[in-house]
């Protein structure tokens, strides 16, 4: 599949309130190669989801040509729609009550939002801005360091199905090894790749962590 045709999520940040204005992670999967980019909105307004999309679409290291999104959310879908067709980039939506429609962003969405920033309710301008920093070295590290296996086929046996992943690799190395992905890209993402200290991006990140969760309502 060629890189580009993206799945697309918002994770809500309202705790156990939705009342009010909180703030959400669009989160969003590459189905190829699994590159991740969650971004902070501040609201779900048309200009706040426009500017996370055209966020997103500069971050990607390869052209965006499709977005999925699901069936829940109708102010997203809404805006996609309109930003979808201004861009030329392919839209679709999951079937109604699928979540298996989803599973690359289900998945992640575990991965790259709830297990790293958690359930707790997140609403000003402080609270924005340590998110961004977070995304900003976690993606670094979820994209570059963090192999992940992709489902490749199933085999039957009676009846037990036994599932079959291939080498497990990071999303970068997937990136660099698709043909897809015109050359000067690879360039670019192998120089980061040799700037980046992962250790050090996690330590900037973590405390980062601590004074979001510090802040958490």
């Amino acid at each position: 599949m060629r890189p580009g045709y993206v799945e697309l999520d918002l994770v809500a940040h309202c705790g156990t309130s939705t009342k009010g204005e909180y703030l959400h992670t669009l989160n969003v999967v590459d189905i190829a190669t699994s590159w991740c980019e969650p971004v902070v909105i501040r609201n779900r307004g048309r200009e706040e989801v426009t500017r996370a999309l055209e966020e997103v679409k500069g971050k990607l290291p390869f052209p965006l040509l499709g977005i999925d999104s699901d069936n829940d959310s109708a102010f997203l879908n809404g805006h996609l729609f309109g930003w979808c067709k201004e861009g030329g980039v392919e839209f679709t939506r999951c079937r109604p009550y699928r979540k298996n429609d989803q599973a690359h962003i289900e998945q992640k969405n575990w991965v790259a939002v709830r297990q790293l920033i958690g359930y707790d309710r997140y609403e000003g301008e402080r609270e924005a801005e340590l998110m961004e920093e977070v995304y900003r070295d976690w993606r670094l590290l979820v994209n570059f360091f963090q192999p992940v296996r992709k489902l490749v086929g199933k085999e039957r046996a009676g009846g037990r199905v036994r599932k079959i992943y291939d080498e497990a690799r990071t999303p970068y190395r997937r990136v660099l090894g698709h043909p897809e992905v015109p050359e000067e890209e690879k360039v670019r993402l192998r120089e980061l790749y040799l700037s980046l200290n992962p250790v050090r991006i996690k330590r900037r990140m973590e405390a980062n962590l601590r004074e979001l969760w510090q802040r958490r309502k």
